[in-house]
């Protein structure tokens, strides 16, 4: 179902409450595709029903399909309206009460007509609540208590399954909802009357009409979400509008999905995760700086570990963020700590099968007499086990009162009413405390943590259901060059094919954020700018290889100059010594070398941390491990040096060639070899830091 603005209704069954807003007043607020108009305060009921067909009627002719959710009741319990009526029809009752009820902004009858409805019922009741000082009403009982005999259910099955509604029968007092449902019919009654076919009641009837009426509740969202109004029923109607005109039409026809019944049901009830997260606005970070990658003038060789401190503090998130069910999200990087909605464990409970008492035991035989009953993991025992006694306990179970101690089932002899066991066992054995995992109100996991499946599984069991985490970082993978060919096309002399394009999707797959092909550039500026104008609109950040140097042919780096963005870093280490770094359309782009083996070594070394930090994430430091070397060099100052290594019987060796046109080297390698910045001499034993691929997460 498609819905294209919502309008939520804060009732209210009292008198009118002048121009100046207030709260305990009627409130609404129109909301579209996730964005709330101003709340309205109106004064008095009829200023509001003036105002909610006049705002039904303009939505109807501007072809919107409109919900309008009133905060009120739309129905009472079983068998209240059949004994008014003569058919549990709630529409009729609407009709019914259009009739009776006599209103205006300064005074109305509904404490005198509930007395009068309750006169039709034996006994005393359902109505009570007579909010009338010193002036008694006929069959009106003050108190709640002072009804009896009256044959109707105090609550509907929607108001029992909403944490926290009232009874429709209560008409002042705190929580009193009664007036609000006997006041707010006849509205109701009149918007159909007026609209005709144009307008339906969900969920009495289908929601296939322009104009939809529901019942809402405000209580199913978190009071953390509402805004920072002065008054909290225009905060209010303002949070459930954003909520439900953010919701997709799937979503939709999962919350409409409701078998109708006499007694209605509230909007969105069991639906409350899927709510929140429509409520919860996408924020998005403030984009980077045009000099974000400048390195300090006079910078000319820079060395690695400079780089990366450069990079580290001038990153930050680029992405957005939602609010996920935990199932879905596997992978995906916290943006809000994650705190235990419940212990864990909930109780104290039994680490084995076995029995419970009070501990501790000394040393030596003893016999305990066997209280009836036992204690099951979801089955709790709902007595008190007395002093001396044992309880038969499954591993799992709350621990029951009067005891504190359980002894392994292996550890005793039993009978039908006693057990045997020999001591000595200390207090608490075999017994896990409540909360020595997890804290309820804990942070049990921070922000810019990468949801790992060990993670879920730690969520899940403090009650997390759902996850604000950042969006995806989407990041394109550009190959330039004239002499490309992607695999699989004819190649001619001169031309060779793309093994840097394959390889950094497949990187940016495994490090957890969204691939984008963006194919091959040729060596045209004009045709790479284009690509660059494409690739702005569906990507976060670029990667390309090729053309990041300073030559005639080196466009990417000629483009980024146009920009006022590019940092032409001449990085000391090999491979990759030139990095081209800048901003397109606010989009981060890293130029990585054209060799296979310099492209691979500089996205791991660079891009890695880098578009983990752009992702929302922690900066990831790679874990290296010193090993002897089985290899021979002589190594200069100036520059870091990563070989391709793997390790053979404890020791790192190299593969047989440093050319970084050798991409088979990287299939032959399990990780890298990183080598100082200075001079080095390097020999069988020699201890050296090796790098494995995992350790930049792969």
């Amino acid at each position: 179902m498609i819905v294209d603005s919502v309008i939520m209704v804060d009732w209210s069954g009292g008198h009118d409450r002048g121009a100046t807003p207030k709260r305990d007043a009627i409130w609404t607020c129109i909301a579209r595709a996730g964005t709330a108009e101003a709340p309205v305060y109106h004064r008095n009921r009829q200023v509001a029903e003036t105002y909610l067909r006049d705002t039904l009627a303009a939505e109807l002719a501007a072809g919107r399909r409109t919900l309008a959710a009133f905060d009120l009741c739309f129905a009472y319990p079983t068998g209240f309206a059949e004994r008014l009526t003569g058919t549990d029809d709630p529409l009729v009752l609407w009709d019914w009460f259009a009739d009776r009820v006599e209103d205006s902004p300064a005074a109305n009858n509904r404490f005198a007509l509930a007395g009068q409805i309750n006169a039709m019922f034996p006994g005393t009741g359902p109505f009570w609540g007579n909010g009338r000082p010193h002036h008694d009403v006929d069959h009106l009982p003050r108190k709640g208590r002072d009804r009896a005999g009256y044959g109707l259910p105090e609550h509907r099955a929607t108001d029992r399954a909403a944490p926290g509604a009232f009874s429709p029968w209560q008409l002042s007092g705190a929580g009193a909802v009664g007036g609000q449902v006997i006041m707010g019919f006849p509205t109701l009654s009149r918007l159909r009357r007026h609209f005709g076919p144009a307008l339906s009641v969900w969920p009495f009837q289908p929601p296939d009409t322009p104009l939809v009426l529901a019942e809402s509740y405000f209580s199913l969202l978190p009071t953390t979400l509402l805004t920072d109004h002065p008054i909290r029923d225009a905060a209010q109607v303002a949070l459930y509008a954003r909520a439900f005109s953010a919701l997709t039409p799937s979503e939709w026809d999962r919350v409409l999905d409701q078998d109708p019944t006499p007694e209605g049901w509230v909007l969105g009830l069991g639906h409350a995760d899927l709510l929140a997260r429509a409520a919860r606005p996408a924020l998005t970070p403030p984009p980077l700086r045009n000099d974000c990658f400048a390195m300090p003038q006079g910078a000319h060789w820079t060395p690695v570990d400079e780089a990366l401190a450069h990079l580290r503090a001038h990153l930050a998130p680029i992405t957005g963020t939602e609010t996920i069910p935990l199932m879905q999200a596997a992978g995906r990087i916290l943006s809000v700590p994650v705190t235990a909605a419940r212990s864990h464990p909930p109780h104290d409970n039994a680490a084995v099968d076995g029995y419970a008492f009070a501990g501790p035991l000394p040393a030596g035989p003893h016999t305990l007499p066997l209280h009836p009953g036992r204690a099951a993991a979801g089955q709790p025992f709902s007595g008190t086990v007395p002093p001396g006694h044992a309880l038969r306990i499954l591993t799992g179970a709350n621990i029951p009162a009067g005891t504190d101690t359980v002894v392994l089932q292996e550890d005793t002899t039993s009978s039908p009413t006693h057990i045997a066991l020999h001591g000595p066992l200390k207090q608490r054995a075999n017994a896990r405390r409540a909360g020595e995992d997890m804290g309820a109100g804990d942070v049990v996991l921070p922000v810019r943590r990468r949801l790992t499946p060990a993670d879920l599984a730690t969520l899940a069991a403090c009650g997390t259901a759902t996850v604000t985490v950042h969006r995806p970082l989407r990041v394109g993978v550009l190959s330039t060059g004239n002499e490309l060919r992607a695999p699989g096309q004819p190649a001619t002399h001169g031309q060779i094919f793309d093994a840097n394009r394959a390889m950094l999707l497949s990187d940016i797959a495994y490090w957890g954020h969204t691939p984008v092909d963006l194919g091959i550039a040729p060596d045209d500026r004009q045709t790479l700018q284009n690509i660059l104008d494409d690739a702005a609109t569906r990507c976060d950040a670029i990667l390309t290889s090729g053309g990041a140097s300073a030559g005639d042919e080196d466009h990417m780096s000629a483009l980024l100059q146009g920009t006022g963005s590019l940092a032409l870093w001449r990085i000391a280490m090999k491979p990759g010594r030139p990095l081209a770094l800048g901003l397109w359309q606010g989009r981060p782009v890293f130029g990585l070398p054209g060799n296979p083996v310099a492209a691979q070594v500089c996205a791991l070394v660079f891009a890695h941390p880098a578009l983990a930090v752009l992702a929302g994430g922690d900066w990831p430091v790679p874990q290296g491990f010193d090993v002897p070397a089985a290899f021979t060099k002589s190594k200069k100052a100036g520059r870091r040096e990563y070989l391709r290594a793997r390790i053979a019987n404890g020791a790192a060796e190299v593969f047989g060639s440093e050319g970084s046109g050798r991409v088979s080297g990287l299939s032959w390698a399990s990780g890298l070899v990183a080598l100082p910045d200075e001079a080095a001499e390097i020999g069988p034993g020699t201890p050296v830091t090796y790098l494995p691929f995992g350790s930049f997460g792969l």
